[in-house]
């Protein structure tokens, strides 16, 4: 698989001009924006827009607003593809080398914007407003990269490239809430999928049921299943999961003979102070107290 290691190479094998700067790079893709024709990774986070003129974007199984523009964000090493695409209009690629951001605080920032884990079939659909809201921002960086660098060019894009994740992160809330109504309720499914999870004896095989398996259920990508549940019920995927257990086992600690840690082992908790800590948490009281109540 190739690797990018520097911008100039990127730049250079793809047909690119080459960059003004060494640590990032800009590249408008005037109706097609091809990057080689095998999968690749680098050492950039990469931020793409794109409208296509053919294909289907697809939202786990489910068509959704192929006709508007998509974002893509990528971050350093992730696995990336771009086959001969064909534009509606013009797009754009920013290359920001992770040395870019040395010293400045989005070197940490950027690290909390979950939507660089998300797949490409979770990009982010624009609206027209908020398309002319990025093109906007975008043409800020580009002038100033084309501008002879001084001592305030490297801040005065990375501010603009802060503005631009800040807005990606009000679009894609936006988003969330838009697909609730063209899909349904993602936690209905979450739910289901649990249920089955339990009912087809997966817990006693595979164990506890991780965000990373549900959400290969859902076909979704686990940072992107989290969000959507978040917006939706304000508890993460980890965090419903966890309400579903201890929902199951009070079912269980109800008229059972057996005791707490065979209810536990049973749910798929090898380890029982976890398993009485996570209870508590939950209830308020430990696993035995809860019992001793129905008991009296």
């Amino acid at each position: 698989m190739k690797h990018y290691k520097t911008l100039s190479d990127l730049h250079r094998e793809n047909g690119f001009a080459p960059p003004e700067n060494p640590l990032i790079g800009l590249h408008r893709c005037d109706h097609a924006c091809s990057l080689g024709d095998r999968e690749f990774t680098t050492d950039f986070y990469m931020i793409g827009f794109k409208k296509l003129r053919s294909g289907v974007i697809l939202y786990g199984r489910t068509k959704y607003d192929h006709d508007n523009g998509s974002m893509l964000f990528v971050k350093p090493r992730q696995v990336i593809a771009f086959k001969d695409l064909e534009f509606e209009e013009d797009g754009f690629l920013v290359f920001i080398h992770e040395d870019f951001l040395n010293g400045h605080f989005l070197h940490n920032e950027i690290k909390k914007y979950n939507y660089f884990d998300y797949e490409t079939n979770e990009a982010l659909h624009l609206s027209p407003k908020e398309e002319e809201i990025i093109w906007d921002l975008y043409e800020k960086i580009e002038t100033e990269y084309n501008n002879n660098t001084d001592e305030y060019s490297r801040d005065i894009m990375l501010t603009h490239i802060d503005s631009i994740l800040k807005y990606a992160q009000r679009f894609y809330k936006r988003q969330f809430i838009n697909r609730q109504e063209l899909t349904g309720k993602t936690v209905s499914r979450f739910n289901d999928a649990l249920t089955i999870y339990f009912t087809n004896g997966l817990l006693q095989t595979n164990g506890l049921p991780s965000v990373n398996a549900m959400a290969a259920q859902l076909n979704l990508s686990a940072r992107y299943l989290s969000d959507v549940l978040k917006q939706e019920t304000g508890k993460t995927a980890i965090e419903l999961i966890h309400i579903y257990l201890v929902n199951e086992a009070k079912n269980l600690l109800i008229g059972q003979e057996r005791n707490v840690s065979e209810i536990a082992y049973s749910l798929g908790f090898e380890n029982l102070p976890y398993f009485s800590r996570l209870f508590k948490k939950e209830v308020g009281v430990s696993p035995n107290q809860y019992k001793k109540q129905l008991v009296n």
